[in-house]
């Protein structure tokens, strides 16, 4: 891991940030206009509450010494929450007039109230309800719906999905045909992370030294992930343990690689992080607000890279050739995927249900079945995705429809792409998308 260059007193930095951080909270609310020192503090509590939970922190890319302080700092979760109260009043009353600095005092803010929320939970050893994660952890509200206003849609489903048995028997049979052989998943994925990276390049400029490494792994609780270890490099994997149907491809070459979750990281680094010297974003906690503008772009930049028709066109003509699939058939389960997306909702009902309580895992399997239309190997793999992440599932959907409706206000392609960009590059939030 690789320190970046506008850090060049290290060891002093640690000293100073330690050294701030054991301060009582009455001693550290004087209003400031320099949000630096603070946001260095920001990062050493990221950091040493990551030395409480593994999933927590996703990617960091700073000074090593930061971190190994962290892990010798020995801080308590509840030390953590009194210590980030006391950060956050002094960010809320830093004096500034910068329209940016005032973005990146907003989300130093949110992104604190995250890590309370987060620290509160490990400390009181109990998880707040799918609401409350919600509005803390990742700054917004989602909407709520019945289970039942999805039952139109299934019956939709049972008049294209033809056979016998239940309408999950015959979806799970016949996606089958569609998956991916496994001797051909690696050309199929790094054909597919290619393209996106090629079309998302024509209108973004990501730094010259920039890659990936692609693995393929067993055993997860995610279908991909991004693992982003700064100097614009990325480990990506992707969990084989259930069939990969072709659709697959494209969507996580997209949403792992461009103009997804690496192109968002590298550019973060190249931009705030190294052009302007925000520390604060040499980390990134998962449990965040900001988790909710990754995911949104990440999954809106499938329809970014391919719009309209040329996903399925691109899928027909190379990715079906390439995996040995029949291509007569790509227009059929492009329609039937479209009319499963819109049951993407019904996840996060299913998950608003199980962390509040209302149904156990058992019957979250049940209503992934049902609604979901999920193999019982397929819902028990999200069973231990929703109690090992929460309500992140949020993030997918509705940080989509979110990070979508900001960027269609856009009339032109070219605007769009510059609208994307500035969620890429800029400190934007949920709640401070349209400043």
């Amino acid at each position: 891991m690789k320190a970046n260059h506008i850090l060049p007193t290290i060891t002093l930095l640690s000293v100073a940030f330690l050294h701030a951080c054991s301060k009582a909270p009455e001693d550290i609310g004087v209003p400031v206009t320099d949000l630096n020192p603070l946001a260095e503090q920001y990062v050493g509590l990221v950091l040493a509450l990551g030395e409480h939970d593994s999933s927590y922190v996703d990617a960091y890319y700073g000074p090593p010494a930061w971190a190994e302080a962290a892990k010798q700092s020995g801080k308590a979760t509840a030390d953590i929450v009194t210590m980030a109260q006391a950060l956050q009043a002094q960010v809320r009353e830093s004096t500034l007039s910068d329209p940016t600095l005032r973005l990146r005092q907003h989300y130093l803010d949110k992104q604190l109230t995250a890590l309370i929320s987060h620290a509160n939970s490990l400390t009181n050893d109990s998880h707040a309800g799918f609401e409350q994660q919600a509005a803390e952890l990742y700054d917004t509200v989602p909407p709520q719906r019945e289970l039942a206003t999805f039952e139109p849609i299934l019956q939709q489903l049972e008049q294209l999905v033809p056979g016998e048995g239940s309408l999950t028997e015959r979806v799970v049979a016949y996606r089958k045909q569609f998956v991916i052989p496994e001797d051909k998943l690696a050309a199929v994925f790094e054909q597919a992370i290619q393209e996106c990276k090629a079309r998302s390049a024509k209108y973004l400029t990501l730094p010259a030294h920039e890659s990936f490494t692609l693995e393929f792994v067993k055993d997860k609780p995610w279908s991909g992930y991004n693992w982003f270890k700064g100097n614009a490099f990325s480990l990506i994997q992707i969990n084989t343990e259930r069939p990969i149907d072709i659709s697959r491809a494209v969507d996580l070459g997209c949403h792992e690689g461009y103009p997804g979750h690496h192109a968002y990281n590298a550019l973060l680094e190249q931009h705030l992080s190294n052009d302007l010297g925000w520390v604060e974003f040499q980390v990134y906690p998962l449990f965040s607000p900001q988790s909710l503008i990754a995911e949104g772009t990440a999954n809106y930049g499938i329809e970014m890279a391919f719009p309209g028709e040329q996903k399925l066109q691109y899928e027909s003509d190379v990715l079906y050739p390439l995996a040995g699939l029949d291509a007569s058939k790509a227009a059929e389960y492009d329609r039937f995927l479209k009319l499963l997306a819109q049951l993407s909702y019904a996840g996060n009902e299913t998950a608003r249900l199980y962390l509040n309580k209302d149904i156990d895992a058992e019957q979250f399997v049940a209503l992934q079945q049902q609604y979901l239309l999920q193999s019982e190997a397929e819902a028990r793999q999200r069973l231990r995705f929703v109690e090992a992440y929460g309500a992140y599932v949020i993030n997918y959907n509705w940080g989509k429809d979110l990070v979508k409706a900001y960027i269609e206000q856009a009339t032109t392609e070219e605007i769009r792409w510059q609208r994307f960009k500035t969620l890429l590059t800029s400190p934007r939030l949920p709640s401070s998308l349209d400043w």
